[in-house]
Formats: structure tokens, C-alpha cells, sequence
């Protein structure tokens, strides 16, 4: 019980609820482990004994909490209540003012720090955040496409999508079809070396994106190449041709090493070219924004050439940023290198603006729509960085549910909670404000991860883990603070296992949801599927993501033989292929039944449309045609479960038997041409005046 109690106020649950009505007890060994990677010390009951007395005695003793959230919509600001009568207040706001006293009505938004002395000598500090009452919201219904970006090969492309591609894609979909959004895949840096893990969602660096998605060709010292550096480019050109058209063969998938080495040799080429003097201005700015978590990011990418990307087996006086940075003052090879890698960081920048300005300029009424993991890799360079941010030895996963009874163990190492709270929240705070940058929006990757996320201890199975619970009411403050000062819509990734109250608690700041066709059911009266007048407003309404079927394969059972020839079903392959055939046709029916299929069943392509005009029947805010629809594809560009077995995050877009299909080709498509009618007409946007050119 005593642990249990301890336990409790540190955020860690021991037990959870997999399902309605039923309760699973965490185990001891495992609750020990999580409060050890807290600094808590469990281990005997002596331990637990005393660092319970501990905790009771800190917060009796305390002035202030961590951290203190306002909203505009909380009435007048007031100072916090409960402080003994006489407590000396003095607010520094994050511009530097200093507000005195009782008088916190004019403190303005932001992230502020609150001094507090009481009249027995007691003093305390929190982090106080004022922010906004809701995130912005659209100003108007939207449809848009949702694409992983290195899917996406046009005939410029260096054997996978880029920014350069995006900035096409962009102006195309906004001019030519109204479209008011491209979300896309997580943009943020990989792990150096090879092989490297495809995976956008187990990176480096979440606050830096990766250079590999630069168009060399857009770089200003592009045209200012040398005789002698130009022959070697025209080479890499070449090189890069014959892999653009490798990946386009029917079967072939996206070398991300490939790809990374080529461009790796192409900036090399192109960094050492000299900057003109507003291009250097410019590059300085950059450097003097980011400050010291870029000379880190910088720092990490050039210590990883030289000694490999698991910085655990580094010289030890490599391991922390502090040597390293030393290092480099006495290293001027080093030094050099870790410019190069912040030259990058900036060009990349650079091609991302360009990305959103295109955007705007195609009339996209949201633009952008960036994507946030959940967590990084644990040997990448934000752990490196901020190594007392993490908790050892645990990795971020889920636990056991209906759909898979093991559980999931994603190998993200977790934020520390309680190094959050005492650093101010200043990484979240900095990573929010880099991808906001240039975002139009930001869907943020299992947002549950906001209220609690599920630690499995090193070497123990996802179903031996935990539930680590997160101040859920500053992290949500935070994030509408800085989308409101970007202004920049927010969507939450809600699916699977949800906490009841979560997805209310989204809602009232104005963080939209993700609803998808096949889950969207009246669970509470049966099951049948939810019709259209009873889905959510404030949501992207789609009729799938990237992990899960094509509308194609969905409509044809292809998922199912998939499923099967890989090992993966759980059931007899008949009896699996039955059910889905039944679950379609269920939904087949209601779309007939609702005049939205008026070709009738058999008629993919038909079908598809009609999915999409169900999609726009719905009040959802948002619409997301998933761009493989668009011609038919049918592989899911990740199939959760598998490693080596299916090609995750490799696949080109292609269309229905597999023939890769470029950008270009895209765009020519009468298929295309027609589901983007069907979405354009359905959300009401605005496109093309017939006869215009699509491309």
C-alpha cells in the first residue's frame, strides 16, 4: 500500500484498464523499475518508506508547484491561492518586465517565472504559462491530401520525394483543386549511418529536419560551382537519375542510404562554395536563433561521422555536450564539420519556407500540415543533447488490447515528467516552436502521449509496462500557446486505446481529432456504421493513414491475403476473408443507401469516390484523401508488426498492379483528376475553371 501510495504521486499507475470493466495489476518489479527511472527509490521497503516521507515532506514544505497554468478564458488573472498571508509575489515575464504584488492582470501571454517569499523565510519559484483559451481554428471547411513525403518521386527527385516535390505538390493541389492542406509525414532528422532506420517516427532529432529531403538543385551555390566541383555534381546528377529510375521499376523500393550518401557528397560540393554577404547575414541569424540546441544537433551529426551513431560507445569524454563541445574548440577538422551540419540545418530551413510560402501563394487556406513523433531514438542526437530529460532504461510503447495482446514496445525512450516540469518545459516549448516554423498545422502523433504514456522497463515485455501520467493541463498550454503564436491549427492522432476524458479535454482547446471510415461505428447501439450527421466536427475525417490499408485494398480484401502471406492473421484465412467481405459490404450498402454509390457495387474506382462524398457528408472541419488513393495503390506504405518482412516507409507511390508512379504522372491521371473532383465539390472548395491546365 505504501508503495502504491508512492507510486501515485509521482504519476505512476499500478494498474490498468485494457478494457471496460476490467482492471490489470501492474507488476511490483515493474513499478519500482519506473519510479527508479524517476530517481525514486523503491527497492526495499525501508526505501520506499523513506522517499514517501520525502515527497509528503517537500510538498508540505513547498510555496509554489512546479508549474501554474492560466487561460484567457479562466476569468481575471489571479496569483495563486493558498500562500500564507504576507508571501512576497514578483512575476518576470519571458520578455524581462517585472510585475510586483497582487496585480497579475496585466501579465500578457507567454511563459513566465514566479518568485515567491513567505514571511517565515520560506522561498519558491514555478514556471507560470499564460496562454490562450484555443488553439486557431480553420476559417473555413477544408480538404487536403496526406502523403508521406519520401513516397512521392517526381522526375527531379534523387530516388525519393523532397522538398522540392512538396513545393509541386503544394502549388498543384491548392491551384488546380482548391486543396487547403498536404500533411505529410514527420520531416525530422534521421540517425546517421547505414543501414538507418527508415522509420519518421524513431528519429534523431525532432526539432531539426533532415537535409536528406533538400533539392540540391534549388540551393542559391548551386549555380556557382566551380569547373572542377561541377563535373564531380554533373556525376552525382547521373548517379542520382539511375536511382530515381531504380525506385520507378515495377517492385523496387527507396534507398534511404542511397539517397542520404549522394546528397551527403552533393553539399559538401555546394557548402563550399563562399556565401554572399546578405546570404552569410542570413546564415548568422539562423545560428544566433537556434543558439545552443543547433551547435548540439551540429555537434552530434559530426561526432557520429567520425566515431558512428551510438554515442554510448563514443570516447567518453564525447558522451555528453559539454566535452564534445570542447572537443570541437580543439579540434578545427571537427569544428568544421559541425558548420557543415549547421549550414544544413539552415538550408533545410530555407526549403521549407519556400515549401509554405508556395502554399499561401496557391490559396491553401491551412497550407502545411507538419507531422510530430512521439518520441525519438535513443542513440539519437535529442537524447544525446538532453540526456536528463529521458528516462533510462525505459522505452514508450502500449499495452495489451483487443487488437494485440502483447502489446507494443515502440523503443522511444520517454521524457522525464517531473524534468520537464523543472525545466519550465523549455524542450517541448523549443521543439513546438521549430516545427510550427513553417506549418500551416501540426498533427502530433499519439497525442494521448500529452496525458500519459506507457514505460516498459529495458529488457521486459510491452505487457510488463506501466502507464507514467504527465501534467497533462501545462503540456496542453504550452501547445496552445505556441500554436496560437504561429497560427497554426493543431490535430491530435486519438486512435486505438483512449482515456475517457482525453479527446473532451482536446476538444475544448480546440486540438481537432483524427476520425477514420472503417473505425467510425456506433459502438454504443450495435456497432452499425456511424452515419455521416453523427461524426465530429472538429477532426480530419479520412478514410485511412499510414498505417493502415488503402481504400483499394480495403475495398478488395487485398489487406486480408497480405496479412496472411506474411504470418500476421490470428484467425483462419476464410473465416478473416468472410468478415472483412461482410464489413464491406456493410458499408457499401449505407453508401447506396445514402445515393453516394449511384454506379453501384464492383465499381472500385466508383466505390472510392463514394467513400470520399460520404467523407464530405460528415461535418468534420477537415477532409484527407490519402494521395496512394488518388491512382489506386494498394500496399500500405507501413504494416504494424512487421520489420524485415514487408517494406516499411520504402514504398513509391504506384497504382493498382505496382507500376510506380511519378508526381508528373500523378497529376496527368484522369483517376486523380476525378476522386480530387469528388473531395473538391464535397468540401466546397474552390478549383480550376474548366478547361484550365491541371498541371
Amino acid at each position: 500500500m505504501t508503495l502504491a501510495r508512492l507510486a501515485a504521486r509521482h504519476g505512476v499507475a499500478t494498474a490498468f484498464s485494457p478494457s471496460e470493466g476490467v482492471t490489470v495489476p501492474v507488476p511490483e518489479t515493474t513499478v519500482i523499475a519506473v519510479l527508479g527511472a524517476l530517481g525514486v527509490d523503491a527497492t526495499t521497503p525501508e526505501a520506499v518508506a523513506a522517499s514517501l516521507g520525502a515527497a509528503e515532506r517537500a510538498e508540505r514544505e513547498r510555496l509554489l508547484p512546479p508549474t501554474l497554468v492560466r487561460h484567457t478564458d479562466d476569468g481575471p488573472l489571479r496569483p495563486p491561492a493558498g500562500l500564507p498571508d504576507g508571501t512576497l509575489l514578483r512575476v518576470a515575464t519571458e520578455t524581462g518586465e517585472l510585475h510586483e504584488g497582487d496585480d497579475w492582470a496585466r501579465l500578457p501571454l507567454g511563459v513566465h517565472t514566479v518568485d515567491a517569499e513567505a514571511p517565515d523565510g520560506r522561498t519558491g519559484r514555478a514556471t507560470l504559462i499564460v496562454a490562450p483559451a484555443r488553439v486557431p481554428a480553420p476559417a473555413t471547411r477544408a480538404y487536403g491530401l496526406l502523403v508521406q513525403l519520401y513516397s512521392l518521386l517526381s522526375e527531379h527527385s534523387w530516388g525519393m520525394g523532397d522538398l522540392g516535390d512538396l513545393r509541386e505538390l503544394v502549388s498543384w493541389a491548392g491551384r488546380a483543386h482548391g486543396a487547403g492542406f498536404v500533411q505529410v509525414n514527420p520531416l525530422h532528422a534521421g540517425v546517421p549511418g547505414a543501414p538507418s532506420d527508415p522509420s519518421p517516427y524513431r528519429p534523431s532529432s525532432r526539432r531539426f529536419p533532415d537535409p536528406v529531403h533538400l533539392r540540391i538543385e534549388r540551393i542559391a551555390e548551386y549555380a556557382h560551382l566551380d569547373a572542377g566541383p561541377r563535373e564531380e555534381m554533373d556525376r552525382l546528377l547521373t548517379a542520382a537519375a539511375e536511382l530515381r529510375e531504380g525506385v520507378l521499376a515495377k517492385g523496387a523500393t527507396i534507398d534511404l542510404d542511397a539517397v542520404r550518401a549522394l546528397k551527403l557528397r552533393a553539399l559538401e560540393l555546394v557548402t563550399a562554395v563562399d556565401l554572399g554577404p546578405g546570404r552569410r547575414a542570413e546564415y548568422h541569424d539562423f545560428l544566433a536563433e537556434r543558439g545552443r540546441a543547433l551547435e548540439d544537433h551540429a555537434t552530434y551529426q559530426a561526432l557520429a561521422e567520425r566515431h558512428g551513431p551510438r554515442w554510448r560507445s563514443w570516447p567518453e569524454a564525447l558522451r555528453t555536450p559539454e566535452g564534445a563541445a570542447a572537443a570541437a574548440r580543439a579540434d578545427a577538422e571537427l569544428a568544421a564539420r559541425v558548420d557543415f551540419h549547421c549550414r544544413l540545418a539552415w538550408l533545410t530551413d530555407r526549403q521549407l519556407a519556400e515549401a509554405a510560402d508556395a502554399a499561401r501563394e496557391a490559396g491553401m487556406t491551412v497550407g502545411i500540415v507538419h507531422d510530430l513523433a512521439v518520441g525519438v531514438h535513443p542513440e539519437g542526437s535529442d537524447v544525446w543533447a538532453r540526456q536528463g530529460d529521458f528516462a533510462a532504461g525505459m522505452s514508450v510503447g502500449a499495452p495489451p488490447d483487443a487488437f494485440n495482446s502483447r502489446g507494443q514496445d515502440w523503443g522511444l525512450p520517454p521524457w522525464r515528467p517531473d524534468a520537464l516540469a523543472a525545466a519550465g518545459y523549455a524542450p517541448y516549448r523549443g521543439l513546438l516552436r521549430e516545427l510550427l516554423r513553417h506549418a500551416g498545422a501540426l498533427r502530433i502523433d499519439h497525442v494521448m502521449g500529452l496525458f500519459r504514456l506507457w514505460w516498459v522497463p529495458e529488457g521486459r515485455e510491452p505487457t510488463e509496462g506501466t502507464y507514467v501520467r504527465y501534467d497533462a493541463e501545462a503540456m496542453l498550454a504550452v501547445l496552445v500557446l505556441e500554436a496560437h503564436r504561429a497560427g497554426a491549427l493543431v490535430v491530435g492522432e486519438d486512435l486505438g486505446t483512449v482515456e475517457p476524458g482525453v479527446r473532451e479535454a482536446l476538444a475544448g482547446r480546440g486540438v481537432f481529432g483524427t476520425s477514420v471510415l472503417w473505425f467510425e461505428r456506433d459502438w454504443a447501439g450495435g456497432g452499425a456504421p456511424l452515419p455521416p450527421g453523427a461524426w465530429r466536427t472538429d477532426c480530419v475525417a479520412t478514410a485511412t493513414t499510414h498505417d493502415l490499408p488503402s481504400t483499394a485494398a480495403r475495398l478488395s480484401g487485398d489487406h486480408v491475403l497480405l496479412r496472411h502471406r506474411l504470418g500476421l492473421l490470428g484467425g483462419d484465412l476464410e473465416r478473416e476473408r468472410t468478415a472483412d467481405a461482410a464489413e464491406t459490404a456493410e458499408w457499401l450498402g449505407l453508401l447506396q443507401r445514402l445515393g453516394l454509390l449511384p454506379e453501384g457495387p464492383g465499381d472500385e474506382e466508383a466505390e472510392i469516390r463514394a467513400v470520399h462524398r460520404f467523407l464530405a457528408r460528415t461535418p468534420a472541419r477537415m477532409v484527407g484523401v490519402w494521395l496512394p488513393d488518388l491512382v489506386g495503390d494498394r500496399r500500405p506504405q507501413n504494416l504494424p508488426g512487421t520489420w524485415d518482412e514487408y517494406p516499411n516507409w520504402r514504398l513509391p507511390v504506384a497504382g493498382p498492379g505496382g507500376q510506380p508512379l511519378t508526381l508528373e504522372q500523378l497529376a496527368a491521371s484522369p483517376r486523380a483528376h476525378a476522386l480530387l473532383r469528388t473531395a473538391a465539390e464535397g468540401a466546397g472548395a474552390r478549383t480550376a475553371p474548366p478547361g484550365a491546365r491541371a498541371v
